[in-house]
């Protein structure tokens, strides 16, 4: 298993839907993040890309030297971004971050962003701008001199002077629950990502996207996004998640459901319509808890549980095909602590952290790691 962790641009905390215990965003607290899932062994972080967060090209540079292995999924935007102004940046990120970077395809699913952005196409319309962005940025980081005239975009004699690490490009990840997502997957990437939906309906469009790309000639991996609530017991999980919308009240809900109803992407319908704005049932399939998805936008979803049943879960999904799951905790520092800790010795996860060794109960508490007495320096 691929397992990636998340940094919270858009801001982190205790609680979902307050500002109790709200945790600032700064580059002094993501870099903790980031270096902690680099020593877990977390494989990478997805950041989050919108006008809620702060901007995902400029985090993943800086974080670049606060870690040794960790990939960074940055997204791309068709339609916002020139597709040859992206493939420099895309270039230029991978060569200096020794090619550790992954991109991920957001065509947008808020018109009233979109808006604001500059952007006033429809939801097929927006998808159409994205196959052309995606043929002109692939030809160019493949090598080529790309001369194209499409509905919505056209180049002539594209080039990238300074090619990526990774050859032919990073690669490409995407998520998108319409057919004209799933055609766009099937055509161009290399990872399709769904978010956190029950083992059946992932099972469906894995099934439904695979047979898309083998009409193409093509193979694609699938990963999933979900949040991770795991505790010692099971108890305990419930517990948390109950505490984590703990200050969620029934007009926060109505506001945040209100705003999640104007998006036009098919993906957060189908996430709304698992809970339906509703605290009751959200065990929506056996420890797949929907509460997050009260007030978050997105991924709404958390498998909870002891680390058995959450692990005996993943594996569920892999059986199904998924081989990358980028998963996230509030808050994101300590949870990666935990997801590491717990998950990891149960998952078939290549890179882990080394556990604490040698005399852990020493005669004066705990010397965790330290086997050996170091006497003081006397000069």
């Amino acid at each position: 298993m691929n397992i990636f962790w998340f940094l919270p641009t858009h801001g982190d905390g205790r609680y979902l839907g307050t500002t109790k215990q709200a945790r600032q965003v700064n580059h002094h607290y993501l870099a903790q993040i980031a270096r902690a899932a680099d020593a877990l062994g977390f494989g990478g972080v997805l950041l989050p890309t919108g006008r809620s967060c702060e901007d995902a090209w400029l985090v993943a540079a800086s974080l670049i030297s606060a870690t040794e292995r960790l990939k960074f999924l940055v997204a791309i935007r068709p339609g916002i971004m020139s597709p040859t102004a992206s493939a420099r940046m895309t270039a230029t990120l991978d060569r200096l971050a020794g090619g550790r970077v992954l991109i991920n395809v957001v065509t947008g699913g808020d018109p009233d962003e979109a808006a604001g952005d500059g952007v006033f196409l429809t939801h097929d319309e927006r998808y159409q701008v994205t196959d052309e962005f995606l043929t002109i940025w692939r030809g160019v980081l493949s090598g080529e001199t790309v001369s194209f005239r499409g509905k919505y975009l056209r180049v002539e004699g594209a080039k990238v002077l300074y090619p990526p690490v990774q050859h032919p490009h990073p690669p490409l990840y995407f998520g998108g629950s319409s057919l004209a997502a799933q055609e766009l997957a099937a055509h161009h990437v290399d990872l399709y990502l769904t978010w956190g939906e029950t083992p059946a309906s992932v099972a469906e469009k894995i099934a439904q996207v695979r047979r898309r790309a083998s009409a193409f000639g093509r193979t694609l991996r699938f990963g999933i996004r979900l949040h991770i609530i795991v505790r010692e017991t099971a108890q305990e999980a419930w517990g948390a998640a109950h505490e984590l919308i703990r200050h969620v009240d029934d007009a926060t809900i109505a506001q945040a459901q209100r705003t999640f109803a104007r998006f036009d992407s098919e993906g957060q319908r189908r996430m709304s319509a698992l809970h339906k704005g509703s605290r009751d049932r959200l065990e929506v399939s056996p420890n797949l808890w929907a509460g997050v998805g009260l007030v978050r936008g997105g991924a709404g979803t958390a498998l909870v549980g002891d680390p058995e049943t959450v692990a005996a879960r993943m594996h569920e999904y892999a059986e199904l095909g998924i081989d990358t799951f980028i998963l996230s905790g509030y808050p994101h520092l300590e949870e990666a602590y935990r997801v590491a800790e717990l998950l990891f010795p149960l998952l078939p996860v290549s890179l882990q952290s080394t556990q604490a060794a040698g005399n852990t109960t020493g005669p004066f508490g705990e010397l965790v790691a330290n086997e050996h007495h170091v006497p003081p320096y006397r000069n």
